[in-house]
């Protein structure tokens, strides 16, 4: 049995003793003084190229649509790509009350590393602790308002960013992404599992890349194999909450920074899902 921790300059995260390394709340970083967040969702997925910023735009859009104030967190710092899907260029301001998000055509509030860099093909290059520190500073310095929702777009694997996440945000719950191909089940596996060693709750799986749908009959073609999402998510016992299409049309939004236009259907289910927390 461990000892009781009596070295008052640890850093409780790493002390043998410390009993905030089975209490991941212990950790919990204080939100910004001019912030009211109501829910924090992570978008999560066990790989990268699953399009995990795609969902979380896609919920974000069905939320603002219903009516919520809705910010995303975009915490893939070496990877974001969430101003660009919505065109928002720039540097974010600031005051002495910390960083204001900059907000998209539809109302939703956005931070990212991009809105803080010279340009945005500036390469982040930075070791893992840096990374982490960033992802607290979205929460502790950013002047979020007052927001129903704060999505949180992380980074593939379980490493240290999205560790942080979970250790250092008052996380409600978690939307894990995948694709249809036959690795997937490890992969949901290992997202759902480090969710669970956090204590946070899986509100379930979006499985995107799901089929391509034949624009003259209107046929699903399987570009990645029939999926067996479903029997994965029975046996992990989490709800499937959204299986998405290859979409063209979403993807040219994408590209041309209009994604506060896509109305993403098959995400309907998702945001009726969160009200519920």
């Amino acid at each position: 049995m461990a000892k009781e921790c009596s070295n008052t300059s640890c850093d409780k995260s790493s002390c043998e003793g410390c009993p905030s390394r089975n209490d991941p709340q212990s950790l919990l970083e204080k939100m910004n003084a001019k912030s009211d967040i109501k829910k924090v969702i992570g978008i999560v997925s066990g790989k990268g190229g699953v399009g995990k910023s795609f969902v979380t735009g896609s919920i974000a859009n069905e939320l603002v649509s219903k009516g919520y104030k809705v910010g995303i967190l975009d915490a893939d710092i070496t990877g974001p790509s969430i101003p660009r899907m919505y065109g928002i260029s720039g540097t974010a301001a600031g005051s002495e009350d910390g960083i204001y998000p900059r907000i998209t055509k539809n109302g939703i509030k956005v931070i990212s590393v991009n809105l803080l860099l010279p340009t945005e093909d500036t390469p982040v290059i930075w070791r893992g602790p840096i990374l982490a520190n960033m992802v607290k500073q979205f929460w502790t310095d950013v002047v979020w308002g007052e927001l129903d929702y704060l999505l949180v777009d992380m980074p593939p694997g379980t490493g240290d960013v999205p560790l942080t996440v979970f250790q250092s945000l008052p996380v409600d719950g978690a939307v894990i992404v995948t694709s249809p191909q036959d690795l997937v089940s490890m992969i949901v596996k290992k997202a759902c599992h480090m969710a669970e060693m956090m204590n946070i709750p899986v509100l379930g799986v979006v499985e995107n890349y799901s089929f391509v749908k034949c624009p003259d009959c209107g046929k699903e073609i399987f570009i990645f194999g029939k999926s067996h999402i479903e029997e994965i998510v029975e046996e992990m016992g989490i709800p499937l909450i959204g299986r998405m299409p290859v979409e063209p049309a979403y993807a040219e939004k994408v590209d041309e920074g209009n994604f506060h236009e896509v109305k993403n259907q098959y995400m309907e289910a998702v945001s009726a899902v969160l009200p519920k927390l």
